[in-house]
C-alpha cells in the first residue's frame, strides 16, 4: 500500500512525458482531426497556429518529470493541475462528453486525483493562515 502513491506518480508523469513529447516529436499514430467547423475543431485550430498548445505542452512535459520523483510530485502536480482541469473541461463542454471515458483521459483523472488525496495534508497547508508570530 505504501508505493502506491510511487507507482501512481511514475504512470502520472509518463503519461505525460509521451504526450507531451509526442507533441514535439511524433511517435504515436495521429489522433482523427474532429470535423471543420465543429467547437472541437475551432478550439484546437487556435491553439495550434498561436503556439499556445507548446506552452502548454511544455508544463507536461515539466510537470510529469516532476511528477516521476517523490520529492517533487506536489510540484508536478500544481503544474498539471490546469492542464488536467483543461482536458476534461474540453471534453465536457466542447465534445459534449465524447472521450471522457477514453482510457488516457481516465487514468489522467484517476491517478491524479488519488495523487492528489495522497499529498493532501500538502495541499491544505497552502490554505492555512500563518500563526501569529
Amino acid at each position: 500500500m505504501k508505493h502506491l502513491p510511487t507507482i501512481a506518480g511514475v504512470l502520472l508523469g509518463l503519461l505525460f512525458l509521451m504526450f507531451g513529447l509526442n507533441f514535439f516529436f511524433p511517435f504515436l499514430p495521429a489522433q482523427p482531426q474532429p470535423p471543420a467547423g465543429t467547437p472541437p475543431a475551432l478550439f484546437m485550430g487556435a491553439l495550434y497556429p498561436t503556439g499556445y498548445l507548446a506552452f502548454v505542452k511544455l508544463f507536461e512535459i515539466s510537470g510529469g518529470l516532476l511528477c516521476l520523483f517523490p520529492k517533487t510530485r506536489a510540484l508536478g502536480l500544481l503544474l498539471l493541475g490546469p492542464v488536467i482541469v483543461n482536458i476534461l473541461a474540453f471534453h465536457v463542454f466542447l465534445t459534449k462528453g465524447a472521450g471522457l471515458t477514453q482510457p488516457p483521459v481516465l487514468a489522467i483523472t484517476v491517478l491524479s486525483l488519488f495523487l492528489v488525496w495522497t499529498h493532501r495534508a500538502g495541499f491544505l497547508a497552502l490554505f492555512r493562515t500563518p500563526a501569529s508570530a
